[in-house]
């Protein structure tokens, strides 16, 4: 994953969809970049992250049409009108080509060749790329796309540099030209756009929203503690917000139930009626939330994450990560930073 880009403000990307697209990858994409700082703080009562994404579909013209497929695709602008952009995606074509390129997508290669020039970043999914290398956009440089493309860049691309190998590619210099390969690969394209202009924590986030990757494991590793349940009790209100702060201290269930004055049976009872948790069970969803975004974004050793977040014994605490989510601590770690695309 590339350092991020951060930025305050909205990054707008315009999702090039063409009379050969199929609508999978541009709806995916428009639905998941559309989460992005919204949907993390919805489910879980917690912050996400400041970026937020416009995502936009263009076509030559904002008349729906239906695309390869049969489903209607909505652009939102025609190619005239439309905005400016940070980022422009190119959707998959569907193959094998119905008659010549250079006529069937002039308009939009017209428009791409000017993006070229003003854009921040050109990207393509999948077949996408077949799109950029009409364009002349790909010549001399390293290109990914679907496997089944490869005999058309062999025959009429020769001076694109088709990589069978690559998923995600550089195509271009200083990362402004990103090519994928596969038709699932917009799922690839999304979470290296969110980190690289929201970071690691984000896409991760948004990876375990949609639970994008290796599910062979279940969705446990996936889930994240939910919204607590809202409620009137001011006291334990207060507890919890103090307990957010604090639970990697020492004994953290006896010193909340002291914070609250209460008898320790009481306050266990009000907890639990109140936020739908026992204290214990609250304590250590809270720590092992914090342990999963610890694993997904430094590399220090299991043993000092575990004491970070309140665990002196890690032999305990790897036990209880286990429980929990469905793998061991290392496992998630890895898990967890496969799924977050690298170029290579």
């Amino acid at each position: 994953m590339p350092v991020a880009e951060r930025t305050d403000r909205t990054i707008t990307v315009a999702i090039l969809a063409l009379p050969d697209s199929a609508p999978l990858g541009i709806h995916g994409l428009f639905e998941v970049l559309s989460a992005v700082g919204r949907l993390w703080p919805r489910l879980t009562g917690t912050a996400g992250c400041d970026t937020r994404f416009r995502p936009l579909i263009l076509a030559r013209t904002a008349a729906p049409f239906r695309s390869v497929v049969g489903i209607p695709i909505f652009p939102d602008h025609g190619l005239d009108e439309a905005p400016p952009a940070d980022v422009v995606v190119v959707a998959d074509v569907e193959l094998p080509l119905a008659g010549d390129p250079a006529h069937g997508w002039a308009v939009e290669i017209a428009w791409l060749r000017r993006q070229a020039e003003a854009t921040r970043l050109i990207c393509s999914t999948c077949t996408g790329s077949l799109v950029l290398a009409e364009a002349g956009l790909l010549d001399g440089r390293d290109a990914a796309s679907h496997w089944s493309a490869a005999d058309l860049f062999r025959d009429r691309y020769p001076k694109v540099r088709y990589r069978a190998d690559r998923i995600l590619c550089d195509s271009g210099q200083d990362g402004r030209l990103i090519t994928t390969g596969g038709a699932s690969s917009w799922q690839d394209l999304a979470l290296y756009l969110i980190g690289r202009f929201c970071g690691a924590e984000e896409a991760a986030r948004i990876a375990r929203i949609f639970l994008i990757g290796d599910r062979k494991e279940g969705q446990l590793p996936y889930a994240a503690m939910a919204r607590p349940r809202v409620h009137d009790d001011a006291l334990i209100q207060r507890c919890q917000e103090w307990i957010g702060d604090h639970y990697q201290v020492a004994n953290p269930v006896a010193a909340m139930s002291e914070r609250s004055g209460l008898p320790d049976r009481t306050f266990k009872r009000r907890f639990l009626k109140a936020t739908g948790y026992t204290p214990l069970d609250y304590v250590q969803a809270l720590r092992i939330e914090e342990a999963k975004q610890l694993l997904e974004t430094e590399s220090g050793p299991v043993e000092a994450l575990a004491e970070q977040v309140g665990y002196d014994d890690p032999a305990f605490f790897r036990k209880l990560f286990r429980r929990r989510v469905g793998i061991t601590p290392a496992r998630y770690r890895q898990k967890m930073r496969s799924m977050l695309p690298r170029l290579s």
